[in-house]
Parts: structure tokens; sequence; C-alpha cells
């Protein structure tokens, strides 16, 4: 990271902390989780339907107060609200070990992810603040990237008591707090540089109230390439959220090995680094724009490929593919918003980025598993991520010519 400045490296940093939470939500959560559901004699599909459904309501309460949230770090300083918020997830997530009732842990489960959303508000408004524009591509970028290479360490040391720890006398009972331990540390020490370091450049002095909030979003259909843009990203990232999400448990649900699908996800983490690298060099040669619509596109194709999968080995094909465009079309996607919203907003309007981000996942979430839930199979749900990339195409075309007029 020596091309960046301190502030910027204290900036990738959280990146690095927080990813590991979402790897370890991605890979270890959903294979816990399923046995706690096996004790309870809960089916494959069962399982897979809570678990979408707790993704939904975790990204519901950052939906509903998202918006108000980074309103009130543009104000009251984004700094102070950060810390609050990754105090909170961290200490949710740490409290894991002591619920060993499915339903339970969901809650606990719920509330960590809220605070992880909430968390991300904070640190993507702060993007502003950090760099200038002209560098906001590859920033961003960077902060994917190292994220995702650098949660493979915690997530090694997990995978490592996980396989080994009984081996070595220690039970299930006490591997799983440690487990959780390592990861919530980890990313409480990654956030501390930030938090120390960041100095709040732009702020909002309006009032804070729902009035407020009303008033901003009732400008944003005025401005046609912004409005066109987060609608794109409302059903693009959707597909990009709910495969993130639900794929080791989707693979859990069609009884694949779990420790192929743990190493699977590592090597989604390993592919997704250089990956992040490359789409953030492309950005200086490339527009983002075009980028993005790449990335898109290629997101359809996986989803497509994901309703015939069946075997190890196709889950695997499906990660590499997963880990060449997670990161770039998330990192450009931030970046690009970025550039369109007023500077000393950035917190309020990255809570709206969230509501068509996160709140797009609600849907996706709620899709596969309300259609698991109903017809028994999973590949059906998954297959219409597909419409959703492509919905998501046509007005993410829609907005670039309406910012060329």
């Amino acid at each position: 990271m020596k091309f960046l400045s301190p502030l910027e490296r204290n900036w990738v940093l959280y990146d690095v902390g927080n990813s590991a939470f979402i790897l370890m939500v991605t890979t270890v959560l959903p294979v816990y989780f399923r046995s706690l559901t096996d004790g309870a004699g809960l089916s494959g599909s069962e399982y897979f339907s809570a678990w979408g459904m707790a993704m939904t309501l975790s990204t519901l309460l950052i939906v509903l107060f998202g918006p108000l949230l980074g309103r009130l770090a543009d104000q009251r300083g984004r700094r102070e609200v950060f810390l609050a918020t990754v105090v909170f997830a961290v200490a949710a997530s740490l409290s894991f070990p002591f619920f060993s009732h499915w339903r339970s842990f969901l809650v606990a489960f719920i509330l960590a992810k809220a605070g992880y959303n909430a968390s991300l508000i904070v640190y993507d408004s702060m993007l502003v603040d950090v760099t200038s524009e002209e560098r906001m591509d590859r920033v961003s970028a960077m902060g994917y990237a190292f994220g995702y290479i650098g949660s493979v360490i915690p997530f090694l040391m997990s995978l490592a008591l996980i396989l080994f720890g009984e081996g070595l006398g220690l039970s299930m009972k006490v591997i799983m707090p440690l487990v959780f331990l390592i990861n919530g540390l980890w990313w409480l020490f990654c956030s501390l540089p930030l938090a120390g370091s960041y100095r709040q450049v732009y702020r909002e002095s309006a009032s804070l109230s729902w009035r407020e909030l009303f008033k901003t979003f009732g400008e944003i259909p005025k401005n046609p390439p912004l409005f066109l843009f987060l609608l794109s990203f409302f059903f693009y990232i959707d597909g990009v959220y709910t495969i993130i999400n639900m794929a080791t448990a989707y693979g859990e649900s069609l009884g694949l090995d779990s420790t192929g699908l743990l190493l699977a996800l590592l090597v989604t983490q390993i592919v997704a680094f250089p990956a992040s690298l490359t789409f953030g060099v492309l950005s200086k040669r490339v527009p983002s724009q075009r980028l993005i619509f790449v990335a898109i596109l290629a997101y359809a194709a996986i989803a497509l490929f994901a309703v015939q999968l069946d075997t190890l080995t196709e889950f695997w094909i499906l990660a590499v593919a997963v880990g060449c465009f997670q990161g770039g079309i998330q990192a450009l996607s931030r970046s690009h918003y970025a550039k369109l919203i007023p500077q000393e907003q950035s917190g309020e309007y990255f809570g709206i980025y969230d509501i068509f981000g996160k709140g797009a996942s609600i849907l996706g979430t709620f899709l596969v598993s309300s259609v698991t839930a109903i017809t028994g199979t999973q590949s059906v749900a998954i297959g219409a991520l597909a419409l959703l990339f492509l919905v998501g195409l046509i007005l993410f075309a829609a907005s670039l010519r309406a910012a060329a007029r």
C-alpha cells in the first residue's frame, strides 16, 4: 500500500478488518448455523430459508435507519458514529457462542450484521475526506482488494482451529468461541487507526430531522444520472449481495462437502485480491462506467451457471468467477456514486446508497428464501437473479445516456 497516503492506508485498513467478519458470515457461520438447525431437526430447505430471512431482517434494520444514521454522522461527527457502530457490531459478534438455540443465535447475528452495515455507511462516506476525486476509483478498489486478502489471515486461523482443533484435544464448544474471538478482535483492531486519524472535512449544517431526509429524497429524481444509477444499482447489486451472502448456504443445502465449500470461498478471497487491484488500475485507462457494465454482464452469466450447479467442482468454478468480479463491481460502484453526490452530505447520501444497495439484498434474499420455501427447489430462485442483472444493466445504460446530455 506504498502508493497510498497514511490516511488512505488507514481507510483501506478498515476494509481489511470488516472483511474478516463478512468472510466469516459467508463461510463459517452458515456451516455453524447448519449444525444448530440439524440439532433442532430442521430440513435443508428450512435451514436455507431461515438463514435467508435472517439476512433480510438484518438488512431491513439498516434500510429503515441508515439515512438518519448517515445524516447524524455528517453533523455530529463521522469518526464518533463510525466507532460506535463498530463497537456495537463487534460486541454482538462476540456474543455468538452464548446462544446455542438456532433462533436466539439468529437474533444475535441479525444485530451484528446490522451493526456491520451501519459502520459501512459511515465508512463509505469518509471516502470524500480521505482522498481526492481523481484517486477515488483506485483507493476504493484497493480497499476491497486488501480487504479480501487481509481477511484471509483470520480465516486461515479459524479454519485451522475448525479442521485440526479436535485433534489437539479441543471440543467444538471451545473452538467456535475462539473463532468468533479471533475475527471480532481482528475487526476491532483494524478499525482503530482510522478512528484515530480521520478528520472530517465536509460537514452538513442542516437540522437532523426526517423532514430534511425526505427533502433530500425529493432532490434525487431531479438529477437523472444519479437517480437512474441508484435504480440500476438497486437491481444489479441485489444479485451481487445475494450471491455473496447465500453461496455457502446454497452449497450446504445441496449437500456439498462443508470443508470443500470453505476452501472454495477462501479461493474467492485470494482471486479477488489481484482482480480488484486490476480493476483499480484499469480505471485509470478505461472509463469506470465501462468496467461496471462488463462486471454486470459477467454476474448475469454467473447466476445462470449457478442454476445447474450440483457438484463441488462446479461450486469451485463459481467461486473463482465471483472472485474475478466481486471487488471490482463493488469498488467502482462506490467511487462512481461518490463522484455524483454533494460531498458535505456524503454520510446522508451513502445512507441512501445503502437503502438501494443493502435494501436491494432484502429483495434478493427474500426472493431466494421464499421461492425455495414454496417450491422446495433452490436453483429456480437462484436463476431469477439473472433477470435482476439484466434490469440493472438497462438502467445503468440509461444513467450514462442521461449524464452525456
